[in-house]
């Protein structure tokens, strides 16, 4: 089980939402932290809001998770400030807008390059970290319940979560015999700033897309300004942390269409009949 006191972690998406949630949590629980974030002014802002209370250093540095250089420097800047690193979690995230009508490929490479490449980006800058200090360590990355229930239509959003959802659970194996755990965390509706996204979009990729409007957005905005507290979700990260539990879900309402969606699979195979029984290897006699 592991203790927070002394540690140091990493967050991205760390001046607002699930990411702030969970500095404050890390920092309340003992941990030194590094919040990371692409916006200079709410990341001040976020630092700021950690003073006056009897809480470990925190700190801030502004970095584009989509930069693998700049998550390499931030890295680096995290290691010398706190001499090791033992929690990372890669959680920045953006939500693009594009449908089946209009497959807006800019869009498409916004949200991966932020959403999936910020956690390869992530992994790849601590993980030689976490191993050579031979403490062990933890990887939290942020997917969705959209990493496993597409109900947010097609889109660059539910893609990128099955895929962070995937590499974790990839992780979880390779890393477990070198002592360092690995979490997803599967939220529902969080109340963030993700509906605001495209105050972030990059001016390289040109225009951003109009944003998606009608009864469909205004639900979905609707139940973000009305969904779980960031520090409620950061609650149950750290104890899934503390127990080194690989899923992290946050929503008991959406055990329901989880469970229908494997059924699913389970309907599928029972079309192909029962498994054949392969032969036991004939026993040599000595």
């Amino acid at each position: 089980m592991m203790d927070f006191h002394g540690k140091a972690a990493f967050v991205t998406g760390g001046a607002s939402g699930i990411g702030l949630g969970l500095g404050h949590a890390l920092a309340e629980a003992g941990a030194r932290v590094m919040l990371a974030d692409i916006e200079e002014k709410a990341l001040n802002d976020a630092v700021q809001s950690f003073q006056g209370g009897n809480l470990p250093e925190v700190r801030g540095i502004v970095c584009d998770v989509r930069d693998d250089h700049a998550v390499e420097r931030a890295a680096q800047a995290t290691i010398e400030a706190f001499g090791k690193v033992h929690i990372v979690c890669n959680n920045a995230g953006v939500t693009g807008s594009v449908g089946t009508d209009d497959i807006d490929l800019q869009s498409w490479r916004w949200v991966i390059d932020v959403n999936l490449m910020g956690v390869v980006h992530g992994v790849r800058a601590f993980l030689p970290h976490l191993k050579s200090h031979g403490e062990g360590g933890h990887i939290v990355n942020t997917a969705s319940m959209a990493g496993f229930l597409a109900g947010t239509g097609f889109g660059p959003y539910t893609a990128t979560k099955f895929a962070v959802v995937g590499i974790s659970e990839a992780l979880q194996v390779e890393l477990a015999p070198e002592g360092i755990g690995v979490s997803v965390l599967c939220p529902g509706w969080v109340k963030t700033r993700i509906t605001e996204s495209r105050r972030n979009w990059p001016k390289e990729y040109g225009a951003p897309p109009a944003p998606r409007t009608g009864p469909r957005a205004e639900r979905i905005a609707e139940l973000v300004r009305t969904g779980m507290e960031p520090r409620a979700v950061a609650a149950l990260v750290l104890n899934a942390v503390r127990n080194n539990e690989l899923y992290i879900f946050t929503h008991p309402e959406m055990r329901p269409p989880l469970e229908a969606r494997v059924e699913k699979f389970l309907a599928a195979y029972r079309e192909l009949g029962p498994a054949p029984h392969s032969e036991p290897p004939p026993v040599r006699a000595s």
